[in-house]
């Protein structure tokens, strides 16, 4: 049983034997913060929450238990794999952002080909990467953020291309559209800064502070004049979201409560 369907049978088996938030509080030996969550669909609890839940309820566990434990052990296949591309993308992106601005300063790369494929490898992993983001918005929901990391996708579709499309053909020199690309990659930035800051009943104040970080550098590296500045909140941001990525990971595979978080 998934979210938020499974907030709402806990929330109608709680109503149907009168008890307020409260007194399930009591009968389980959770919190109500941690009861409020669940109820409104914003985490997933582990198994040994939902347990004492249902027991609290006097709901049989063992008829949801089977397929709730098949659905735990899906999770943290792709995950860990996304969070494998984010460490990977991290890296290459230096490689790419020194030879992009001997691209830029000389209007050539010695290496072509090599670049090329430095390109190519930081596309596919960070798209990998932000595609695990997005499975994550099943177990912790943010539209908006949602968006912000299709809206990423999206450019890095485009842009990926046009680059590799400039590297190789005399039509097209990357001064011709090098700010447009800057530009769009910030408001990208900035968009995805202001979804981590959507996060304001999850892992203390940890989002916030990525958020802002994203806000920030999106906001430098968009404006063009403050690209070199924007480096650095963009180093920690890329940073925060692989350090997030992989405490959501680790938390999706415990068997405690939310509160952990």
């Amino acid at each position: 049983m998934k979210q938020p369907e499974l907030g709402k049978k806990i929330s109608e088996l709680r109503k149907a034997k009168g008890l307020t938030q409260e007194e399930l509080v009591e009968k389980c030996n959770l919190n109500v913060r941690t009861i409020q969550r669940i109820e409104a669909g914003e985490v997933t609890p582990r198994s040994y929450t939902v347990k004492a839940l249902f027991e609290a309820l006097d709901y049989q566990w063992e008829e949801i238990r089977t397929g709730f434990a098949d659905e735990e052990k899906k999770i943290p296949g792709y995950l860990y794999l996304a969070f494998a591309a984010g460490v990977l993308y991290f890296f290459l992106a230096f490689f790419e952002i020194g030879w992009e601005y001997e691209w830029i300063e000389q209007g050539n790369v010695e290496n072509p080909s090599a670049f090329a494929w430095i390109k190519v490898g930081t596309f596919l992993t960070y798209i990998a990467f932000l595609g695990g983001w997005i499975a994550l918005m099943k177990f912790f929901p943010n539209p908006f953020l949602k968006i912000a990391l299709w809206v990423m996708m999206g450019m890095n579709v485009i842009w990926y291309p046009v680059d590799l499309f400039a590297l190789f053909s005399d039509g097209l020199d990357i001064q011709d559209y090098y700010l447009v690309k800057l530009s769009s990659f910030g408001f990208g930035y900035a968009l995805m800064g202001a979804g981590y800051l959507m996060y304001k009943k999850l892992w203390s104040h940890i989002p916030q502070v990525i958020g802002a970080l994203g806000v920030i550098a999106g906001i430098l590296v968009f404006s063009g004049i403050g690209v070199i500045f924007g480096l650095i909140p963009l180093t920690l941001f890329e940073i925060g979201q692989l350090g997030l990525m992989i405490w959501a990971i680790n938390n999706l595979g415990r068997s405690s409560s939310p509160d952990s978080f």
